[in-house]
């Protein structure tokens, strides 16, 4: 009862493979007429790289035992009940060790060898009591031993296995046939070996690609989520700040009012070209322009800027990552300190650059990244910095409010891609 079950299991597990190539196959013939349609002066996305080989694919070369089918059909075998058993036997080995050859871990499991290991037993014994079209078993078991095997003893045990092959032939028949057993014998293992391991390789290769697409994709998706918090956040945050500006000015001074409301037009114009530029991701700034505008917005929220700026002059992505912390910090400061005055220091020396947003607010936390969204706000510039070698430190002051401080390598492999995967004001 045993043998039988495992031999329903091992149908139902042939008949379902049997259904999953030929879903696949019906996938691969339907990307061919998609890309039919499509015309043939259009270039074809389709890279299908059609349904897996399956066992079912050296099933046909069981033909070669035809001929020692054929002399127990015709009684030329002596004991053709044992030669029968032996090619019943022979059969059922070859069907079960190719099945599990197209699985890593099937192929290497301990039964798929054994069961090699037999069907070469067997095969020596049918090929010394019988001879002749029984020989053509070798060849057969090449096959199996190419589809089985891997790596560096594939060909050591071809060339053994044809040699063995040869000798078999030659001492039980004669040593002119026995050349052509040994080779058919060996082509037949490193033929499928080849053609069975480049499948693979090819469809390892094609699912390499699909995982670095699919990285791709969730690095662009990052990018963009980081570009609209960075963008979004500190344009709006200023046009709030403006807007109650000019609410507060306009009873009493209607051109200081008008001032505020056509510096809104004029920030959520440069918003809207900012946004465009985030999209495509060519976006260039400077650490100038930042500071300009945090003057604008600090001045706006009645926040006294005070910026001091020494050292050498910076490389572009320096200061576009420097620029980046600038007004992530500004937004927190209008947003969150309640301050009355706001300390930008810029400090570059001969291997680093230093920049320093201290406030004398209340020196509450302002991070506050969403749940599931990596890179926002002072979190994301974290991460900038700590890939361009350098570093972000936040926290309450000594003296009161909050200070920001980032340093950075004056010059860095990792500034271009960094500065590359931020967004820039321009």
């Amino acid at each position: 009862m045993t043998v039988l079950r495992r031999a329903r299991s091992q149908a139902r597990a042939w008949q379902a493979e049997r259904l999953e190539w030929k879903a696949e196959l019906e996938r691969f013939r339907a990307a061919q007429r998609a890309a039919g349609k499509r015309g043939r002066g259009e270039h074809s996305d389709v890279d299908h790289p059609g349904p897996p080989p399956t066992g079912f694919a050296l099933l046909p070369w069981l033909l070669m035992g035809m001929g020692a089918f054929s002399n127990l059909l015709q009684g030329t075998t002596p004991n053709p009940l044992i030669g029968g058993l032996g090619l019943l036997a022979f059969n059922s080995l070859y069907v079960y060790v190719t099945f599990r050859a197209f699985h890593r871990e099937t192929r290497e499991a301990v039964s798929t060898r054994v069961a090699l290991a037999l069907m070469g037993l067997l095969t020596t014994g049918l090929a010394l009591g019988y001879g002749g079209t029984w020989l053509m078993f070798f060849p057969l078991l090449g096959l199996a031993t190419g589809a089985t095997l891997r790596g560096p003893w594939l060909g050591r045990t071809g060339i053994l296995l044809a040699v063995y092959a040869a000798v078999v032939s030659g001492v039980r028949d004669n040593w002119g046939d026995a050349t052509n057993i040994g080779y058919a014998t060996f082509l037949s293992s490193m033929v499928t070996a080849a053609i069975l391991g480049l499948s693979e390789a090819v469809r390892e290769l094609r699912a390499a690609r699909e995982e670095l697409a699919r990285r791709a994709v969730e690095k662009e998706r990052l990018r963009f989520s980081r570009d609209l918090h960075d963008l979004l956040g500190h344009t709006l945050s200023v046009i709030v700040v403006k807007s109650e500006a000019a609410r507060r000015l306009a009873p009493r001074d209607m051109d200081a009012a008008l001032g505020q409301i056509a510096d809104i037009e004029s920030v959520g114009r440069q918003a809207l070209t900012e946004i465009r530029e985030a999209v495509t991701g060519y976006r260039e700034g400077s650490l100038a322009t930042e500071l300009t505008r945090a003057r604008s917005a600090l001045s706006a929220a009645s926040v006294e800027p005070v910026v001091r700026q020494s050292g050498t002059p910076l490389e572009p992505q320096t200061e576009a990552l420097l620029g980046w912390v600038v007004r992530e910090a500004v937004t927190n400061v209008v947003r969150h300190s309640d301050a009355g005055r706001c300390e930008i220091t810029v400090e570059s020396g001969a291997e680093r650059v230093r920049l320093t947003v201290t406030d004398n607010g209340s020196g509450k936390p302002v991070i506050r990244p969403e749940p599931g969204i990596g890179g926002t706000g002072l979190k994301g510039l974290t991460e900038r910095l700590a890939a361009a070698g350098g570093s972000l430190t936040v926290g309450p002051s000594p003296r009161g409010g909050f200070t920001v401080t980032a340093e950075l390598p004056v010059q860095s492999a990792g500034l271009v891609q960094a500065a590359a995967t931020a967004p820039r004001a321009s």
